[in-house]
């Protein structure tokens, strides 16, 4: 299980890598060098032969995930957000990008 960053035009950054093993917590983070008028922060996992696909969105606070089970945390000033995947599953690996907008 991994997750490969690769971020274009500098509007959010990411760690380059994480890895886990198959049941072992992990935790994704995302944030945001500068304050601007995106709300929202979304998180789409991008499965290898497969296309990306949405899997959560908030504008704050955090979120329950049911599948695969976690939580998305957003910070109070939504300058930095975090993925936490309870128990990942191989068919959970995936490059995982962070995304802004309303």
């Amino acid at each position: 299980f991994s997750s490969e960053v690769t971020v274009g035009r500098a509007q959010v950054q990411q760690e380059p890598s994480a890895e886990t093993t198959e049941g072992t917590a992990i935790s994704i983070t995302c944030s945001r060098p500068s304050i601007n008028s995106y709300n929202y922060i979304y998180w789409y996992p991008h499965p290898p032969g497969r296309a990306p696909a949405y899997l959560v969105s908030s504008p704050k606070d955090s979120k329950e995930l049911r599948d695969p089970p976690g939580r998305l945390w957003v910070s109070a000033d939504r300058r930095s957000s975090a993925l936490w995947l309870a128990r990942p599953r191989r068919g959970d690996a995936a490059v995982y990008y962070c995304a802004l907008g309303d």
